[in-house]
């Protein structure tokens, strides 16, 4: 399956720069799986799911990981990674060629690490000169929120450490906001709770598994990096509840739906438990976990693309991009959102 058949055309305009305000005020695509498409309100969720259905929301925090890091006079952007000891992490290096192992870094006044060497994908493994929650304490007051590229900030902005966390942000581990769940206010989830919809929580700690490009030309040489998750008990059971009682499982966020699919059995029925899942779904993938998912529009010939696709149908989605492109709906982390039915069996595509 060519990567190229999951490209398609976004004006730059279409690129949210800012959060609207208040959170649920976003826009909403539905996308049944037949029928024109409608468009609505985040807000008016409560009228558009129904009394016993769950959603299922990602308690990830994300950790202000970004730093203008020095070598010597020379100027290195660090994206903090991942905590693989007390003192050591991985990251990701901007300007980073003549880096060797050995050398020292100030991230900021009084975070040094020195570079301990390279990891297969690129990565630099640092050694802090803190440890665990002293190193921690200093990375969350002089980091910068990670927020992604195309999101153009001249210098860090103060409103995105709020604007760049959900809701539901409790456990600490992401490098990106799993951001279906930016929309929700506590109004809404009290409108919600009001009509008889349940919440659930899951962990997916975002990281590189959903952030890095597709490289290759071909979409069955992609490989995933594998992030961490965690299934409560009581998570397992809300759905077993929902399940009996003809509830649905709605996803807020690709994190979720990928979480719950990784542990799902043959029948359905989620496991609970903590693991790393690298699943990397692309049409064809038989669901068994969610039947609905809210979610954002996502870049061009990004897995997270490849996911509603399977989820909702290769040309249905097609359809439902081109038509919120005409319709001016914003685009990516901090743009609107799409409720979208699954439509099993989907319709991978045909290839040239």
């Amino acid at each position: 399956m060519r990567v190229d058949l999951f490209d398609f055309a976004l004006p730059a305009e279409r690129i949210a720069q800012a959060p609207v305000r208040p959170r649920d005020a976003a826009r909403l695509l539905l996308v049944p799986p037949q029928g024109p498409f409608r468009e609505r309100r985040v807000r008016d969720l409560p009228r558009l799911l129904a009394p016993g259905d769950l959603l299922v929301v990602n308690d990830t925090r994300v950790l202000p990981v970004r730093f203008k890091a020095r070598r010597g006079a020379a100027r290195v952007e660090i994206t903090l990674l991942k905590a693989e000891d007390p003192r050591r992490w991985t990251a990701l290096a901007k300007g980073a060629r003549r880096l060797r192992p050995g050398d020292r870094l100030l991230l900021a006044e009084g975070l040094q690490a020195e570079v301990e060497g390279r990891g297969q994908g690129g990565e630099l493994r640092l050694r802090f000169d803190l440890e665990g929650t002293t190193l921690l304490e200093a990375v969350r007051r002089h980091g910068a929120m990670p927020l992604p590229p195309y999101i153009r900030r001249p210098e860090p902005c103060d409103a995105d450490r709020l604007d760049y966390q959900t809701l539901f942000a409790e456990r600490e581990g992401s490098i990106a906001a799993p951001t279906a769940g930016l929309h929700f206010t506590p109004e809404l989830v009290a409108a919600l709770e009001e009509t008889g919809v349940e919440f659930a929580k899951v962990t997916l700690h975002v990281g590189l598994g959903t952030l890095q490009p597709v490289r290759v030309a071909d979409v069955r040489e992609h490989r995933m990096h594998a992030e961490w998750y965690e299934v409560p008990e009581a998570t397992a059971a809300a759905i077993a509840r929902t399940r009996a009682r003809g509830g649905r499982i709605v996803a807020v966020g690709t994190t979720v739906l990928r979480t719950l699919e990784s542990v799902a059995d043959e029948q359905g029925r989620i496991a609970a438990g903590s693991g790393e899942t690298a699943l990397f779904i692309t049409p064809g993938h038989r669901f068994r976990a969610v039947d609905r998912l809210l979610t954002n529009f996502h870049l061009p010939k990004s897995t997270l693309f490849m996911l509603v696709c399977a989820f909702a149908g290769y040309r249905r989605m097609r359809e439902a991009y081109a038509f919120a492109v005409a319709r001016s709906f914003r685009f990516f982390s901090y743009g609107d959102a799409c409720l979208l039915d699954r439509q099993d069996g989907g319709d991978p595509p045909e290839e040239a």
